[in-house]
This record gives structure tokens, sequence and C-alpha cells, in this order.
């Protein structure tokens, strides 16, 4: 019988999408994928270090899987792996740790999975990791997330991720579209495209090559595909001329997710940020002059060292003021080899979780403001499988989450539906969905 494997991913969408990738490679040779509570032979945990939380959820999977399979191989793969392999080697029930160059021949390094006397380490120096690794993700979920670009060459002062992941590299236009045209013809109708730095997309063998503006314009000829959606994009590479594209583009969906860390001018000094407030502000008010109905996203950032209260109210007023749709709220922790953990003026945990909440409140409320914008308008929504109580979920273009009545033959297309009320769970709510009205 085929061994079988498991897999666990913590963190972000790149990470799942190089999850997906190395689950495929698996089959291949053999394995049957299973679920992580299915007693697996092996277990295979994806790490992310952008917190000292996800430190501790990776030693608490790691209990986990030890718990289902007493005797199954372990290993430990992604950012926390590359940054920290040998403590990650002491951790009790790990049989092997494998960097950032080395996790994508994961299968050929440690084919044959019998666990060793002592854990196994294989892992270089971060700047081995040059060469970009391919990854998408496929029949995991509805939509696929693919990974254009990995590494950073930004040194902002609290981020560990040039450490975890290497410098900046990127795919060729050609190969992200004949991968979007493999995605489209297996069916799915949504890509979302990923990266540590999206924006910065071009960077081929240490030279930029082409630009993000060059892999926007040709996969909007994608045909199969009706939308794409990019996941994230930093403030000083959203350009005018990114914006307007998207704004008149068949595919691409009014959806941006900017990272803003702060709104101090003074703690995205500290912080080495590629720009200001102002900055950001006109890239927010651009998206909406040009798509009024857009969704922004904001990472936000509390407790980073010389926050003080004063400077956390102007960034919090700055964040109530600006048309944005919903915050992610990260509380700042420290991580060694950064800047920031040297810094003076350090936060109290007390005051960042306060902080923290006040920020998840104002989230709620921005979320709610922007769905009720859409109460009574029409809306197309590319519905999930995802199944509660007999009720399913989708998004509209807009990010827009809502809830219908289950039906199997929504799973995977877009229907146009009247968005009709926001529910206790915050939740749109639709009337009843026409089954003539498909996807084209």
């Amino acid at each position: 019988m085929a061994r079988k494997v498991a897999f666990y991913t913590l963190g972000c969408k790149l990470n799942f999408s190089e999850t997906s990738t190395i689950s495929r490679k698996f089959e291949e040779k053999g394995y049957q994928k299973v679920d992580f509570t299915d007693r697996p032979d092996i277990f295979i945990i994806n790490t992310c270090s952008v917190t000292e939380n996800a430190d501790k959820k990776c030693r608490k999977i790691v209990r986990e899987a030890r718990g289902i399979s007493p005797d199954a191989y372990v290993a430990i793969i992604g950012c926390y792996a590359q940054l920290k392999p040998q403590e990650i080697s002491e951790i009790p029930g790990v049989d092997a740790v494998l960097g950032a160059s080395e996790k994508f021949r994961l299968v050929e390094l440690l084919d044959g999975f019998v666990r060793p006397p002592q854990p196994v380490v294989i892992s270089q120096e971060v700047e081995k990791a040059s060469e970009f690794h391919t990854s998408f993700s496929l029949y995991d979920r509805t939509r696929t997330f693919l990974k254009v670009q990995d590494g950073c060459d930004y040194v902002c002062t609290f981020c560990t991720i040039p450490l975890a992941r290497g410098s900046s590299r990127s795919d060729t236009v050609a190969n992200v579209v004949a991968n979007a045209e493999k995605i489209a013809a297996d069916g799915v109708k949504e890509i979302v495209l990923t990266g540590v730095n999206t924006g910065d997309f071009g960077i081929q063998g240490g030279e930029r090559q082409e630009s993000f503006l060059d892999l926007i314009r040709a996969l909007d000829q994608v045909d199969g595909l009706e939308r794409i959606r990019i996941s994230s994009i930093e403030p000083n590479l959203l350009s005018d001329e990114i914006i307007e594209f998207v704004a008149a583009s068949k595919r691409f969906v009014p959806h941006f997710h900017v990272p803003l860390q702060s709104g101090s001018d003074k703690i995205l000094r500290l912080m080495r940020r590629r720009y200001l407030r102002e900055r950001y502000a006109s890239r927010v008010h651009k998206i909406k002059s040009v798509m009024p109905k857009a969704c922004i996203g904001v990472d936000i950032m509390v407790g980073f060292p010389g926050e003080t209260h004063e400077d956390f109210l102007e960034s919090y007023q700055f964040l109530n003021e600006l048309p944005v749709s919903y915050l992610h709220v990260f509380t700042y922790s420290e991580r060694a080899n950064t800047r920031a953990a040297e810094m003076d003026g350090v936060v109290p945990g007390n005051i960042r979780a306060d902080r923290s909440r006040m920020l998840h409140i104002l989230s709620d409320k921005k979320r709610r403001a922007f769905y009720e914008e859409h109460v009574g308008r029409t809306s197309r929504v590319l519905f999930e499988n995802d199944i509660e109580n007999g009720r399913m979920h989708g998004f509209t273009e807009n990010y827009i989450r809502v809830v219908a009545n289950y039906d199997p033959l929504l799973i995977n297309d877009i229907k146009k539906v009247t968005l009709t009320s926001i529910n206790e769970n915050g939740l749109m709510e639709v009337d009843e969905v026409d089954q003539e009205v498909l996807a084209h």
C-alpha cells in the first residue's frame, strides 16, 4: 500500500501555494495524500515565522502529529525552518528540518522517510536560495494561489522574511501565463497572485527583466479565467498605471490589499518603510476615484518600539478617515536578528493588546460600512466548496463574503445575485440564485 502523507500549512497564501506544489510532488512519487488526522506515515509541516506566536504554533502542531501517529516521520519546512533549523531540530518528535533552498527537493532528499536516530538538518545560508520555484495551489480550494515572486530586498526593521526567503526574484511573464492557462483549463475560475513583495515582480538572475505591469497586461489576455486577484502590493509600487489598468481590466477584480503598518510618519521612518502616510492616502483615493466600489484591505501593526499613545491615536485617526474596507491587525513581536528588537521605547504587552483590540473594533466598523454600501445592489459571486449547517459561502468581485442556501450546482460557479442584508455574523445574505445565469 502507498505510504500516507499529510500536510499542515502555517502562515500566508504563498506558503499555501508552495505546500500544494510539494504535495503534488509526493503524489507523483506514489504517496497517498491524506488528512492530518488520518494516521499518516509522514507529516510535512510548512512553517511561518512572522510572529513569535507562529513559532509556538509549530511546536503545537508537532505535538499533535505525534499524538495522532506516534511512529510517523515529521519534517519541518518553511520560514521558521530557515531561520532556526537547529532550534527546531531540538523540538521533541521532529525528524528532519529543511531550509528555503531545500524544501522543493524534499521528496528526493528524504525519500524512504525512515526515522533517523537523530534529527536531520539540511539547510544552507539564505543567500543560496536564489532560484525561483514555480508554485500554485490546485484542487485544495475554488480559488488558486499562483506564486509569481519570492524573497524581498527591502530592509524593514521588524521583518525576518528576507532572512528566511532571501533576495527578490521572480518567475517570467511567459511561465506565469503558461501556468495560468493550465489552471484555467482545469476549470478554476479565480487566480490570486501571490509573492513576498508581489509588486516587485520582474527580477530574474539578479536583474530586473520585466515589470508587474507587464505581467498583469499579459494575464488579462488568458482565456478561460473569470477573475484575477492581487493578494497584496506595497503602496510605493502601486502606480497610477496599475490602478488604471485594473479599473479597465476584463479579468482583474476591484480588490486591493495594501500594507500600511502605521499611520504615523515617525513610526514609518523607524520601520524603514518606503513611503509616508501621504503617499498611502494618495493610493487609496486614486483607487476609489476610478473604482468607487473597490474593496481595500490594510495591514496595520501596533506596539512597534517607540510608538507612543499619541502615535497610535494618529494612526487610528488616519485609518478612521480613509475609505478602506477592512484591517489585518498585527501585534508587534520581537524577532531575533532584526533592528527593531534592539530599539528603545518597548511598548508593554498589555498596551499592545489594548491597541490591537481598538483596531479590531475599527476593522469591524469599516467592513460593515463597506457591506452596507452594497445592500440592494447586484453582484457576481463565485461560490466555494465551503458548507456549514446547510449554507455555503462565496465572494463577490470586490471581496464581500456572502452566504446562500447550499446547492451543489453553485460550487465553483459565478452567479449574479442581489445583495439583500447583513446577517448577525456580519456576512452578506443574497436573494435566490438564478440557476439560468451562468458565467461565460
